[in-house]
């Protein structure tokens, strides 16, 4: 190994490195924040390491500002998104891989087209269907559409169904297999990947939403976590350890999915693009 390549792999670790602290030092000051007593949060020069801990920022804002109710909130719509979501886009992925009939091309070039549409042409009208369906103010808004599959998880999962080889499907019909037992108990064990992958991206963007529940939701015991951080400011009379506090209990359930789902997260994404 010659030298000069030794210091480019040096220089390419130093600046993920430098990168990676740059990164992490406005989470380090959230952190440091909640901690904070009040009143002690701007205090220059800024310390990292509060003294003392104040865990009681972290109390009030779970009891007494109703987080503890947005945080079963998040997580019932959370989980119900993220289960409709798997299961519809796997069922769809599956069909438009293995399936042949009239118009498929069509269907999945439509499918992909929905991907270029900005969510703010649909706002409103959809807006108007449920209005007129009366699911204002309720829950279905914001987990119904997931059991109706998403192109993007649709997508992820075709591209990975692809990669697979067309003879186990063709071995296990012939051995007296139906379509659905195929799916079940060969294609999906083996699209553990793919489907973590989608999992991963399906509960990040469930558990952030913050537009539609602001959209739909008036009552505030039914508030999820990113809106109830949205109001925190206002209940909280600007106590910036309060909101900082809000923001950890928002952040930290992102954080140890992705950590702990990484493996299978980066194998989903690297298969799903082997093959076209």
């Amino acid at each position: 190994m010659n030298k000069p390549y030794i210091g480019l792999k040096t220089a390419a670790y130093a600046i993920l490195v430098i990168g990676s602290v740059i990164m992490l030092v406005p989470f380090l000051y959230m952190l440091s924040t909640s901690l904070t007593a009040p009143g002690s949060e701007l205090t220059l020069p800024p310390k990292l390491i509060p003294e003392p801990f104040v865990w009681n920022n972290y109390k009030q804002v779970w009891f007494e500002v109703n987080f503890l109710q947005y945080t079963l909130n998040s997580i019932f719509v959370t989980v119900l998104d993220l289960v409709g979501t798997v299961v519809s886009c796997a069922i769809v992925a599956y069909g438009l891989a293995f399936f042949q009939f009239r118009g498929r091309s069509l269907i999945f070039l439509a499918m992909l087209g929905t991907m270029m549409l900005p969510s703010q042409i649909t706002m409103i009208p959809t807006y108007y269907i449920w209005k007129t369906v009366g699911a204002l103010d309720t829950y279905y808004p914001l987990i119904l559409r997931s059991f109706l599959g998403g192109a993007f998880g649709i997508f992820l999962l075709h591209q990975f169904f692809k990669t697979l080889p067309r003879e186990l499907y063709d071995a296990a019909w012939v051995d007296g297999a139906n379509p659905w037992t195929i799916f079940h108990k060969i294609y999906l064990p083996l699209a553990k990947p793919a489907l973590s992958a989608l999992a991963v991206f399906t509960f990040i963007s469930a558990w952030n939403n913050t537009l539609e529940p602001l959209i739909y939701l008036q009552d505030k015991q039914m508030f999820t976590l990113p809106l109830g951080l949205l109001f925190l400011k206002n209940e909280v009379q600007n106590r910036m350890t309060l909101v900082m506090a809000g923001a950890v209990i928002t952040i930290v359930p992102v954080l140890l999915v992705f950590l702990f789902a990484q493996k299978y997260f980066v194998q989903g994404i690297a298969s799903t693009g082997l093959k076209g």
